[in-house]
């Protein structure tokens, strides 16, 4: 699956008195246009209300030519238009808005003053086709190319995350679109400073004489946003300038884009044409600022909803997901003011791209610790939550190829060189949820259209498939169904084994065990034994996340606390049960908390030896809450196979066996685990909802032939086990 990003934010046209005359320009005016203090805080906050993380500066170029301008900005104390643009900024960031100007050709002294204020700034090269100065930029001399590329260039030598842009359909010719593409990633080559390159295709729209186009741009966002049309009824003909462009000219240029700044984000307006699905699959990364209140450029033009672009984009394969108006890997000291990155630990730090010691805060951990936590964690001792911060922590391919050897070591010693996989088959009976975890894209609300319960017949057909399959286990999970009792449960159960009694039954995460209990009023002790009584073989140790009570506050807050998960898994482990046991990592979680969480495992299985596997599930962000609105990116494979081998250390000789979720990690990264302390890659599954609903892409069914494969592909025999780890056939 393939992420499209966008910014939520609310446009700020402080000024649009402008000193040049573009001839397809509806925004500018040169009537002195410039909104007093009280009219900016007012606007502020409506942008507050709306839920906006963008707050997107946009005014003409150097309004302060025109005299009443002047007068004004003087009597509210700036000498200068900039002045008054730091001062809206500094409002903003009060509100925890991060702004983003674009105020057309600035000075470099200019651009260093919003430097300060803002996270990201931008300017339109638009063309560098001189000939256009004689027709669409006549009169105005600020739009020559050498005038913008010296802006563009002087945001590099500052080191300012910029958003630049071409204009097509202006008049220019073809050959011009690509030179123009050439002399921006010329500038990026030298500065690395430009995030995202605007492709916008010119529409003609009508002309306002004096009205307030934040106005106009406002109703028409508000109408498209309640499902009413996209606008540009009254749309007028096109100008004897212009020139048509079509959608294949357009992906062309997506194609030049990425061959000529590979990396850099990619956008495509979605309210200026009908065809931005197909430029998304074409390559488009990116859809720009939905914003709240409308195009102020094309005011007649409203932005489609995030809702509605994800209806659009969901069935391509594709996940919409926020990002902020400075891009991630700008995100640092180097590129930001402290002042401005302040605002972004403190509101947005999921968005700050995952590095060595976390988001939020840059720990310094003793020297030397890494080193000591491998030697340790090979002679399976157990490691202290400083060591296991730092092997998490651990950025140095060199540190990080020795704690894959450690672990590999580790893993022959305690399990030998057979790589196990079960031969199973998951039912989730049901996805009526709630829990309402941020994580989930599985989980519905009872009277959503995707809700479903199995029915009997349903639930019956399916394990005779897994019989005909030849499945040993069945894997029973569902979400937290509010109708849903104990006895419910155990009517599952017996059903499984009425319908094949020959089936393991492996069922119910600690977070159903909770719910039966709550709904029966017993103790998980009582649940488990009538649980056992209706055919209950083993227990899930999912529902862990992160076993620290912040993150799950953080993640989900009405999850069952980490104390809890405990107590219901040594529970199942007295009555009898085996439990697996999990991590869900590469989210929000700092490496010191998943350092917590593999202590308690660790804890809990020196105490009942009752787990039998500990399965590392990497977080899939991008049909969930928090790849959507919170910026998270899925954890590359290398950070997975880094986070693998810890997680071996972190047990020591606690637990034999680590396993690999192909469904997370795709077979070949499972497969390139096996090198980092796995031996186990887990079952056949024949169906999995959890992952693909999230928008995990690496399917939901292998045949036994495929997991032998790849334990051959990694030197390894292959073995068929049980739920238990008992071995059934080799290979």
């Amino acid at each position: 699956m393939r992420r499209v990003t966008f910014s939520r934010n609310f446009t700020l046209s402080l000024s649009r008195t402008c000193q040049c005359y573009c001839k397809y320009c509806a925004f500018a005016t040169h009537q002195a246009h410039v909104h007093a203090p009280e009219d900016v805080e007012r606007i502020l906050d409506e942008a507050l209300k709306r839920n906006t993380k963008e707050l997107l500066v946009l005014t003409g170029e150097r309004p302060e030519v025109n005299p009443v301008v002047a007068e004004r900005l003087a009597t509210w104390g700036h000498e200068d238009f900039t002045s008054y643009v730091v001062w809206a900024c500094e409002r903003a960031m009060e509100r925890g808005m991060l702004p983003h100007t674009n105020l057309g050709v600035l000075s470099k002294v200019d651009l260093a003053r919003l430097r300060e204020v803002t996270a990201s700034q931008g300017l339109m090269l638009e063309s560098v086709d001189e000939r256009l100065m004689e027709t669409v930029h006549a009169g105005s001399p600020t739009k020559h190319p050498a005038a913008r590329l010296a802006t563009i260039e002087a945001a590099g030598e500052l080191k300012i995350p910029f958003t630049s842009g071409i204009l097509v359909g202006i008049g220019e010719s073809e050959e011009s679109r690509v030179e123009s593409l050439e002399a921006l990633a010329a500038s990026h080559a030298r500065h690395g400073h430009i995030q995202e390159i605007i492709l916008q295709n010119f529409v003609p729209h009508p002309r306002y004489y004096g009205a307030e186009v934040a106005e106009i741009a406002d109703r028409a966002s508000r109408a498209r946003w309640r499902g009413g049309g996209g606008g540009g009824s009254s749309e007028p003909g096109m100008p004897d300038w212009a020139n048509p462009v079509g959608i294949e000219e357009i992906k062309r240029l997506i194609g030049e884009c990425k061959r000529l700044m590979p990396g850099v984000g990619v956008q495509v307006p979605p309210n200026l044409s009908d065809w931005w699905p197909e430029l998304v699959e074409a390559g488009a990364t990116d859809l720009g600022g939905l914003s709240a209140n409308g195009d102020h450029i094309s005011p007649e033009e409203p932005f489609p909803s995030p809702h509605q672009v994800r209806k659009e984009l969901a069935p391509r394969g594709y996940a919409l997901t926020e990002r902020l108006c400075v891009y991630p890997q700008y995100m640092d000291p180097e590129w930001m003011e402290q002042g401005v990155l302040d605002v972004i630990k403190l509101k947005y730090w999921s968005f700050i791209p995952r590095r060595g010691s976390g988001r939020r805060s840059e720990e310094s951990l003793e020297a030397g610790l890494t080193a000591r936590a491998i030697a340790k964690g090979r002679e399976g001792r157990e490691l202290s939550e400083d060591e296991l911060t730092a092997l998490f922590s651990e950025t140095r391919p060199e540190a990080i190829e020795e704690m894959r050897v450690a672990a590999d070591e580790l893993r022959a010693e305690l399990a030998g060189d057979t790589v196990t996989f079960v031969v199973n088959r998951n039912i989730n009976f049901t996805n009526v949820c709630i829990v309402g975890c941020a994580f989930c894209g599985f989980g519905q609300g009872k009277r959503s259209p995707d809700a479903y319960e199995v029915s009997e017949g349903d639930f019956a057909a399916r394990i005779m498939d897994a019989v005909e399959f030849g499945a040993t286990e069945l894997c029973m999970q569902g979400g937290i169904h509010p109708d849903l009792t104990l006895e419910e449960y155990g009517r599952w159960l017996k059903l499984a084994k009425q319908t094949a009694p020959q089936l393991h039954l492996h069922a119910y995460s600690p977070m159903e065990i909770n719910h039966a209990c709550e709904r029966s009023g017993k103790q998980p002790r009582e649940v488990f034994e009538y649980l056992l009584e209706c055919g209950l073989g083993s227990t899930p140790g999912t529902a862990a996340e992160v076993l620290d009570d912040g993150v799950r506050q953080r993640i989900s807050p009405n999850k069952l606390p980490a104390d809890r998960w405990v107590e219901i898994i040594e529970a199942s482990h007295r009555a009898g049960l085996r439990s697996t046991s999990t991590v869900m990592f590469g989210h929000i979680e700092e490496p010191r908390e998943l350092a917590r969480h593999m202590r308690v495992i660790r804890g809990l299985q020196e105490r009942t030896g009752g787990i039998t596997e500990f399965v590392p599930l990497s977080f899939i962000p991008f049909n969930t809450m928090l790849g959507r609105t919170h910026g998270i990116e899925e954890i590359s494979v290398a950070d997975n196979l880094k986070h693998t081998a810890a997680f071996r250390l972190a047990l020591g000789r606690s637990v034999t066996n680590l396993q690999a979720s192909w469904v997370k990690m795709g077979l070949q990264g499972a497969t390139e685990a096996l090198r980092w302390g796995v031996n186990d890659l887990g079952g056949t599954l024949m169906e999995e909802n959890i992952s693909r609903m999230a928008g995990s892409q690496h399917g939901v069914r292998l045949e036994p032939e495929q997991l032998v494969e790849a334990a051959g592909a990694a030197g390894r025999e292959a073995a068929q086990r049980s739920t238990l780890y008992e071995v059934i056939e080799t290979y």
